[in-house]
């Protein structure tokens, strides 16, 4: 297992992490998966063995059963791994349990750490923009978590470029705690991160945790071109993310991927994760699965390495047509690009 540096911090994470949607599996998460705490024993253990050291769960995941069964399946290993969780979602049928305010922060933090039985949350993440809470509210009450041991560090997910870097700018100007880390939807079905995401993250140090890396299933090689939807998957119990704006091209990029995997003796699945894993910028991939089976076989991608060849195809299978103003950029600003600026255009150049 690689680690990688989080972001400008000095934390090193495993480049596969565990997700956990799938502790509990009451509610709208049900169709990720129905794991209790014997089922997520196991999965750590596999996890720890294969040297993840990082562990992702939110306060809305099964309303507040995830972090339970983690905190509960990790026991006396807690200092083992680092737990990363959110805050913004609905707790409660009340005005104020949810959002980004100073208020709903504390008071979810606390929770969470009696639901997770811990002292301190080693990743405390803002898990969706709010717009009706200033900034500085928000910052300054995670900045009062990191300084009271409550929290370690902090990080963004599913932040627009602009709401991360006025984030980052109201940070350094009232010199609060700042994120360390993103994350983010990032997958060969759809690469809307790196037209800024991306970028952002590369020039201002911030690590790219990648949530859904498969698409939600989409890139495992169980959906196929003209089959129906296999019995006890995710779509076919319901579950809508990620949304499929072209079908053609998303099944095009999973016969690449087949037949990559078919080359390698390994899972369509595998494939996609290695790509992402070989991504400029991308830190680590959160994976959750349903069983052991699938959870062994997802972290077997850490040590698949993909060739030049291979990741041209994927790319050249996957990818969109450049908006405007990259294509532009790409056509006659070539000779002034940073490598933030390359991780989008770098292969829309023409061969030097």
């Amino acid at each position: 297992m690689e680690y990688r540096q989080l972001g400008r911090s000095g934390l090193r994470v495993s480049t596969i992490t565990l997700g956990t949607m799938g502790f509990g599996g009451t509610g709208w998460a049900s169709p990720v998966g129905r794991i209790d705490v014997e089922g997520a024993r196991r999965q750590l253990a596999l996890c720890r063995d294969a040297g993840v050291n990082l562990v992702d769960t939110a306060d809305v995941y099964s309303a507040g059963l995830s972090e339970q069964i983690l905190g509960e399946a990790l026991g006396k290993d807690r200092d083992e791994v680092l737990i990363a969780t959110k805050v913004r979602g609905d707790m409660g049928p009340g005005p104020n349990d949810g959002g980004l305010s100073r208020h709903h922060i504390v008071r979810a933090c606390e929770a969470s750490l009696r639901r997770l039985d811990t002292d301190h949350i080693d990743l405390y993440q803002v898990h969706e923009w709010d717009g009706l809470t200033p900034l500085e509210e928000t910052l300054s009450a995670l900045d009062a978590l990191v300084q009271s041991g409550k929290v370690r560090y902090v990080g963004s997910s599913n932040y627009t470029a602009r709401q991360l870097m006025k984030s980052l700018w109201i940070s350094d100007v009232h010199g609060l705690e700042s994120f360390v880390s993103e994350q983010i939807y990032y997958s060969l079905q759809a690469r809307d991160a790196e037209s800024e995401l991306i970028p952002i993250a590369i020039e201002e140090g911030l690590g790219v945790l990648v949530w859904s890396p498969l698409a939600g299933g989409l890139l495992s090689g169980k959906y196929r071109r003209g089959q129906d939807t296999p019995e006890g998957t995710r779509r076919f119990e319901g579950w809508t993310e990620p949304p499929v704006h072209d079908e053609d091209r998303l099944y095009d990029t999973v016969d690449a991927l087949v037949a990559i995997g078919g080359e390698h003796g390994v899972s369509a699945a595998q494939v996609a994760l290695a790509w992402l894993l070989g991504r400029t910028g991308v830190t680590s991939v959160i994976v959750g699965a349903r069983t052991e089976e699938q959870l062994a076989d997802n972290l077997a991608a850490a040590e698949l390495a993909l060739s030049d060849d291979e990741i041209r195809r994927l790319d050249d299978v996957s990818g969109v047509p450049l908006l405007y103003p990259y294509w532009h950029q790409a056509n006659t600003g070539a000779g002034r690009l940073s490598p933030a600026d390359l991780s989008l255009l770098g292969r829309h150049l023409p061969a030097s």
